[in-house]
């Protein structure tokens, strides 16, 4: 089944955000906790250097996050946004995050141990919790109801491609406190794709995020297109990798993949 964007809009109510949301003058707030953590200079530089396609400062107020919150991140990677989350939650909130098992293989223990050393290296990091997950999972995530607020970037589309999704979608909505929200960001495959696409494109349709959300319980509460590019058509020979930062294609048409940017994505929020 296809959920019908216009009918979840009118339905809902839901507040859109438009791409204006990006132009926020990251100078105007200079009290602002989110933006100091944003422009801490102990950042990895390769890391800020896709905020202008990121936009952190704006997507993670998109998510009403706060100093104060116990914040769940799921699939933190390489820690793009750890660098961010945790500091800003260190004094007052609780940064939680899921990862790969260490008793994995190949890139999966790759990950997790350059992840685990991260943490364990760099004071930006104290705190941090870090869940091991599988996927699909085969444990809760955290203690039920115990989070103000659970992310996810970029991360749908691996899940989908282990028939996981929904399962994982569960979980996050196990751990939430009544009220919390889900916040999610993900490369947009246009609608109609096929199952098979976004299965390997790394892309995953909007309305498929959606409905998903809404069948383990959560209500769709804003979408925003702060994240998007209209650049991007999802149609490449190495699906999104193809695109900066992964380049699939190395040099072959670099600039071509350079000019178009990262992808496009959907910036989604739930509530429980």
């Amino acid at each position: 089944m296809v959920i019908c964007m216009k009918k979840i809009f009118q339905t809902f109510g839901l507040l859109i955000i438009t791409g204006s949301f990006s132009t926020f003058s990251h100078t105007a707030h200079h009290s602002d906790a989110l933006l100091d953590a944003v422009n801490n200079p102990e950042r990895n530089i390769k890391y800020s250097a896709r905020d202008n396609f990121r936009n952190p400062y704006e997507t993670l107020s998109f998510f009403n996050i706060k100093p104060t919150m116990n914040v769940l991140e799921l699939a933190a990677g390489g820690g793009w946004y750890t660098e961010i989350l945790a500091p800003y939650l260190k004094e007052n909130g609780q940064l939680s995050v899921t990862h790969y098992n260490p008793e994995g293989s190949g890139y999966y223990k790759r990950s997790r141990d350059a992840y685990d050393k991260k943490v364990s290296s760099n004071p930006l990091f104290d705190g941090v919790k870090v869940i091991t997950a599988e996927t699909p999972p085969t444990d809760p995530f955290t203690k039920p109801e115990t989070q103000d607020l659970v992310v996810t970037f970029r991360n749908l589309h691996n899940w989908l491609a282990r028939d996981a999704m929904k399962s994982v979608m569960q979980e996050a909505y196990n751990s939430l406190k009544i009220g919390g929200h889900f916040g999610v960001v993900e490369h947009r495959a246009p609608e109609g794709s096929s199952m098979e696409f976004m299965k390997t494109s790394g892309y995953v349709s909007q309305s498929l995020a959606i409905e998903t959300a809404l069948e383990v319980g959560f209500k769709l509460i804003a979408t925003s297109e702060v994240n998007a590019n209209p650049k991007d058509t999802a149609d490449h020979p190495k699906g999104v990798w193809t695109l900066p930062p992964s380049y699939r294609l190395k040099d072959q048409d670099r600039s071509k993949y350079e000019n178009i940017g990262e992808s496009d994505r959907m910036t989604l929020l739930f509530k429980k």
